[in-house]
């Protein structure tokens, strides 16, 4: 039987992630220490670890069949790739900056200007989309000392939370794109890699509706049972049962984690009583 070969970024907070959620998945790795490639035990997948700006063109080539990449990776170097699933971590933006004492406040005030970026395609595209004239200057790492050191008048690369472009005295001024890791697919995968990816990409939404999802049971007051299932979307209807205590019922439902709170409130205001709250490993719909 084939093995699915998925790319996966060598090291850092994506590799975490990624190898994090294969196992989530159920799929075993047994990955030494700088080892370039790995067989799962219990599943036909190989992981490579791989550069994280190499892992597109092995993607065109057919080197590897998926890979779990940031999209901003993708969007830079292989944006004719196209990817199946969002899987909601390593999120981050690419954003312009600019120094905090600079008179430059909008995009607009680069006209003219040099950018130094890490993402040249992704810039060049925005600033034509903006008819911004800009000069790009390509560093490849260490991308916000380049104002400091009078290479630039603005960078443009990833940011998390900010406290990087707070630490070198920077302030953003544009966000060019939110991105976010990805499972991303080869061109040329053929019938039988399909279906093993397939199978990988339907455990990956389970576990994501898991992670998004809460599960909790409470205690109603019959009187006001319709106004608490109103309140409850669950994935079909609740379940109610009635308790031992007559007038009672105990009411199971599972709850979007966004809306958790609000729901919450909605509940007690109804005469909710005892609510119980458990995490979801996994929901398989």
């Amino acid at each position: 039987m084939s093995k699915l070969r998925i790319a996966v970024q060598k090291s850092g907070r994506l590799n975490e992630d990624s190898m994090q959620i294969l196992k989530d998945i159920g799929i075993s790795i047994d990955n030494g220490k700088d080892q370039l490639k790995a067989s799962a035990r219990n599943f036909p997948v190989e992981v490579f670890y791989l550069r994280n700006g190499d892992i597109p063109q092995y993607l065109k080539d057919g080197v590897v069949d998926a890979a779990i990449i940031g999209e901003n990776v993708l969007i830079e170097k292989g944006n004719d790739l196209k990817f199946v699933e969002r899987l909601g971590f390593s999120k981050c933006k690419v954003s312009i900056a600019v120094p905090k004492d600079s008179k430059d406040n909008s995009l607009k005030d680069l006209n003219g200007k040099k950018i130094a970026t890490s993402y040249p395609e992704t810039v060049k595209k925005f600033l034509k989309e903006q008819n911004i004239d800009a000069q790009l200057h390509i560093i490849n790492g260490s991308v916000e000392i380049a104002p400091n050191i009078g290479l630039a008048d603005g960078i443009c690369d990833i940011v998390s939370s900010g406290s990087t472009l707070f630490k070198n005295g920077l302030k953003e001024i544009e966000v060019l794109l939110k991105s976010e890791a990805v499972l991303a697919v080869s061109p040329v995968l053929d019938a039988e890699k399909q279906a093993i990816l397939d199978t990988i990409q339907f455990r990956i939404q389970s576990v994501l509706k898991g992670r998004d999802s809460k599960y909790v049971l409470l205690n109603a007051p019959n009187d006001k049972l319709d106004a608490i299932i109103s309140l409850l979307p669950g994935m079909k209807s609740p379940t109610v049962l009635p308790l031992a205590e007559k007038g009672w019922s105990s009411v199971h439902s599972v709850i979007p984690k966004n809306d958790f709170w609000n729901i919450i409130d909605g509940l007690k205001a109804n005469g909710a009583q005892g609510i119980l709250v458990c995490p979801i490993e996994k929901m398989v719909l």
